[in-house]
């Protein structure tokens, strides 16, 4: 991030201090909640919308959500003290929130979009040594400064997006030291950018290529040395794991989770994307708190799902681009299970840095409601990473994390396909954009 940038941050950050009065939206989609833990089936169509609504914010929170008629007797007394920001004629949100990335990585594989194009498969890239092998070799090469920089241009891309919180994962090192890099990348942009990054550890990715044909050995470097010292500094709050055929086996992967929660990590499993390979199973046994991808999980697999507490996130950019059938969306929200969606961004398989574009597709490639979409993009997508107590809805006592739109109700958000709809965004009461 450039000099100015952290400058202009902590000049926001002293602006907090002034009372916000957000005025006359059209729509203001709380998605207040009464129950705790994500919203399963007619659930995430509940937006809980407020017709002309208006927020006061105080000190990064949100301290009164209302009408604008009921707002004025409790905001007109300190109007004088506030700043005045008028939503006429559009909606706010909460913040976007992505709960599935790996966006701190060393250069990119345009290369391998074209390969894919011209007819080779995933795992064909990976098995030939480039994939995830060819991000693992730029990110050990690369400095530290080029990746924090390259990443915060990607957290811009994200911010001018609508997003506010972003899960991010390591696994472009598969050693420590390059673990640990990527990992103290996201804590020092944590701190500096606007966004909050959330670190989750994925040593295990994919066996490194110094480990060829020794994955147990790779497994027990992960588990014994790994995690132990990325547990021990406190640097991630999640572990995840590629279960997937040729990637990581279900003994493997179960054992890498388990240490991990043992550590106080906890389980993320990135599940049937390839092939169905029991990554939902493994994910409902271990009690992880998402479920990744599911483009091939099988029926039985959805039912073990059902009832866990597991949610359900899906990334249909990455199903567009790998040239997949998307996971079952409407049928998992029909059974039951909680949906979340995200970019899955990442160098290889989804280098996209935009949430609503991931809610279009959802809704065109998934079946999803417009509803279930902005649900699943918000308030279920904090609950997938452990953080819907604090963001996802706009509710008092909340951090003011918000989105002003340039439309005038949220199924015209979705409905003009690939537009980026963004007039404000608002972290922590602090306007970032617009």
């Amino acid at each position: 991030m450039k000099k100015e940038s952290v400058v202009q941050v902590l000049e926001q950050q002293q602006q907090v201090k002034q009372p916000i009065w957000i005025q006359n939206a059209a729509q203001l989609i709380t998605l207040a909640s009464h129950k705790k833990g994500p919203r399963i089936k007619e659930e995430m169509s509940d937006l809980q919308v407020i017709e002309g609504g208006s927020i006061w914010i105080e000190d990064g929170k949100i301290r009164a959500v209302g009408t604008m008629q009921q707002m004025i007797p409790i905001c007109m007394p300190r109007a004088h003290e506030a700043k005045i920001v008028d939503a006429t004629g559009k909606i706010i949100t909460p913040g976007l929130i992505d709960p599935h990335t790996h966006i701190v990585h060393g250069g990119s594989r345009e290369f391998e979009f074209e390969a894919r194009i011209k007819g080779k498969g995933y795992m064909e890239i990976l098995q030939s040594g480039d994939g995830i092998h060819a991000t693992v070799k730029k990110t050990r090469e690369m400095s530290e400064e080029q990746i924090y920089n390259d990443t915060a241009l990607r957290l811009d891309s994200f911010l001018q997006h609508g997003v506010t919180t972003i899960e991010s994962k390591s696994g472009y090192g598969l050693d420590l030291e390059t673990e640990l890099k990527q990992l103290r990348i996201m804590k020092r942009l944590h701190e500096k950018h606007p966004i909050d990054m959330i670190p989750t550890f994925m040593g295990a990715h994919v066996v490194p290529e110094e480990f060829a044909g020794r994955e147990d050995d790779y497994v027990d470097y992960v588990v014994t040395e790994m995690i132990p010292e990325i547990a021990r500094l406190r640097v991630a709050k999640f572990c995840d794991v590629f279960l997937e055929k040729g990637v990581f086996t279900a003994e493997q992967a179960e054992r890498v989770l388990l240490a991990g929660r043992e550590h106080g990590l906890m389980p993320k499993v990135h599940a049937d994307e390839i092939e169905c390979y029991g990554g939902a199973e493994l994910a409902a046994k271990v009690e992880a708190i998402s479920a990744d991808h599911l483009l091939k999980t099988s029926d039985e697999g959805l039912q073990k799902l059902v009832g866990s507490g597991v949610i359900a996130c899906l990334l249909p950019a990455t199903a567009l681009i790998l040239g997949e059938p998307p996971a079952r969306a409407r049928h998992m929200i029909d059974l039951g299970i909680p949906v979340a969606i995200s970019t899955d961004c990442n160098p290889g398989s989804s280098p996209t840095t935009s949430m609503p574009l991931v809610m279009n597709l959802a809704c065109i490639t998934m079946r999803m409601t417009p509803a279930e979409a902005l649900c699943a993009a918000t308030y279920n997508a904090a609950c997938a990473i452990g953080m819907e107590e604090i963001i996802g809805s706009i509710e008092v006592g909340k951090q003011a994390d918000l989105v002003i739109w340039n439309v005038s109700n949220y199924q015209k958000l979705h409905y003009m396909f690939g537009v980026n709809h963004v007039h404000q965004v608002w972290k922590n009461g602090v306007k970032v954009v617009g």
